[in-house]
């Protein structure tokens, strides 16, 4: 697809409907899917329009001074805007589809109508300015895919994140549980970094998937979530907890412990915390790599360098936290080796958990 593909227009009918639902004209109830960022942009600019939230898992309750209700509370004249963007905003979409209720939109919808009016949300604003500053580069990184389905999941995700218009993912679906795993890894007698273990679910599955492991490392900085990943890894052999943060160096940082599995590493937050490099924290080689630091990759991948020259390892890193990680995690990569092949995968519906796969490259490949 060409990198600097502009944002869809809608349909007949949803431009109609999302002239009718922006006009003050149109009497009928109005409604905003999610308690979100994206809600809540809607409703600094739309204000006193919208009569109610929908969401199923806190149906009765209030957010932001509005009642709270189910799909199937929904009346029939309703007029409903879908603000889910991040795990599965198509699920959403069919579930308003089945209600009778006289229009379902997108976010991407009133955007596409009203562009001057509805704010345009950061992940989609930050990839249309990064595309735009870097288009030879995007159109580079595309062609240095392994495989066909790669290069299907550049294409769906970035139409996406240029537009939020949540077609674009229609042919997706949310497998957590596949994440981090896919076939062409051929993992088998791993020495595992688990590097953001949150409460150790990926490092469950890694061990029942791969029994035959050798060695889990799980770096997980929140004290919370490091004794719950104790409680659920209790059966499992062969793991060294270690409670620190990764970066490109020792020292301290800021974290928010309390944030669940977005629990990120920043220059400010909460707590404070301890970190290491990786290349400090291990001397025995290591195989294979998983990091997803909500957007501290960069920095942790710098500490991990002698790992990657020397030990060569299968990486699975995410790049979805901010729009330039989907090159400059690769180039970086490259900086230290150049004989991996690329892959790129996706988990969810929406802008969330992309994953860069680093797969080493077999002898006598070409490089």
């Amino acid at each position: 697809m060409p990198v600097n593909a502009t944002p869809i227009a809608p349909h007949t009918a949803a431009a109609e409907a999302a002239r009718q639902f922006l006009s003050a004209s149109v009497a009928g109830p109005r409604f905003l899917l999610g308690r979100n960022e994206h809600a809540l942009a809607l409703l600094g600019v739309l204000g006193a329009a919208i009569d109610a939230i929908v969401d199923d898992g806190a149906s009765g309750e209030q957010w932001q001074g509005l009642p709270v209700v189910s799909i199937t509370q929904l009346p029939a004249d309703a007029m409903v805007v879908n603000c889910a963007m991040s795990i599965a905003p198509v699920e959403a979409a069919r579930k308003l589809a089945r209600q009778p209720l006289r229009a379902c939109l997108s976010y991407a919808d009133l955007l596409a109508e009203r562009p001057d009016l509805i704010p345009l949300p950061a992940f989609v604003a930050e990839m249309r300015a990064d595309v735009a500053a870097r288009s030879q580069r995007w159109r580079q990184l595309r062609e240095q895919f392994a495989d066909n389905a790669s290069k299907l999941v550049f294409d769906d995700v970035l139409r996406f994140r240029l537009s939020a218009a949540p077609e674009h993912m229609a042919s997706y679906s949310v497998r957590f549980a596949d994440q981090y795993f896919e076939h062409f890894l051929q993992l088998s007698g791993e020495v595992f970094v688990d590097a953001g273990g949150f409460d150790g679910d990926t490092t469950e599955i890694f061990c029942d998937r791969y029994p035959d492991y050798q060695h889990v490392f799980l770096f997980e900085p929140s004290a919370k979530n490091m004794q719950a990943a104790k409680i659920r890894l209790t059966q499992r052999r062969d793991i060294s907890f270690v409670e620190q943060g990764i970066s490109d160096q020792a020292g301290t940082l800021w974290f928010n412990p309390d944030a669940g599995s977005a629990s990120a590493v920043s220059s400010a937050g909460a707590s404070s915390i301890e970190v290491t490099t990786l290349d400090a924290a291990l001397t025995q080689p290591v195989s294979f790599i998983k990091m997803d630091l909500e957007g501290w990759e960069m920095q942790a991948l710098a500490g991990a360098q002698r790992h990657i020259r020397e030990d060569h390892p299968k990486l699975a890193i995410s790049v979805y936290h901010n729009a330039s990680d989907f090159h400059r995690i690769p180039d970086y990569i490259a900086t230290l080796r150049q004989d991996y092949d690329l892959y790129l995968r996706h988990y969810t519906q929406g802008w969330s958990e992309t994953i860069m796969f680093f797969v080493p490259r077999r002898t006598g490949q070409p490089t």
